[in-house]
């Protein structure tokens, strides 16, 4: 029963620290330019190899 006593916050804590960091993501632009990071891939670029 001790045990559910420190799990419970601790799982709590871990969860609002989560959601925490994705709001923070969010409000910082993280999501902004989705398509951008798939179509990255595609662009060729000219760098000679050394």
């Amino acid at each position: 029963m001790t045990g559910l006593a420190v799990l419970v916050p601790v799982a709590l804590g871990l969860g609002l620290a989560g959601l925490a960091a994705f709001f923070w993501a969010a409000r910082s632009g993280q999501f902004e330019d989705l398509d951008g990071a798939a179509l990255r891939i595609l662009i060729e670029e000219d760098d000679e190899a050394a």
